[in-house]
């Protein structure tokens, strides 16, 4: 059974997916991009940007009622890896001592003109 994930604290989805879905203990977040609740791309630096990207990350997990600990693999993509040291820096700091398992993957173009997307599998323990 799959239960249908959806926050109004991230931006809404502007295609045929979800949030999220749990598949029994599993999550699977769709990517985020740095889109505000109010469907606008955020201005500012990358770190910014990934910042926000987290952060709507962050009350998906918790509308699916877990957190970054839950988190067992990330994927990332961005369009300009010269942008790569900044975007780990700040994705390093949501996560304590044990990191997910990850790949960061260099895209030629990302939905609404984003330079970085990342999505999460969690598991609920």
């Amino acid at each position: 059974m799959q239960i249908k994930i959806e926050s109004a604290k991230a931006p809404k989805v502007i295609g045929p997916y979800s949030q999220a879905i749990v598949a029994g203990s599993l999550i699977f977040t769709s990517g985020q991009i740095y889109m505000t609740t109010e469907g606008k791309l955020l201005e500012g630096t990358i770190e910014e940007q990934t910042h926000q990207v987290m952060k709507n990350l962050e009350v998906v997990l918790e509308e699916a009622g877990v957190t970054f600990e839950n988190v067992i693999k990330t994927t990332i993509y961005v369009t300009d890896m010269a942008d790569y040291a900044k975007i780990n820096e700040v994705y390093g700091s949501y996560f304590k001592s044990v990191f997910p398992a990850r790949e960061t993957v260099g895209v030629q173009a990302l939905p609404a003109g984003a330079k970085v997307e990342i999505s999460m599998v969690a598991v609920k323990e």
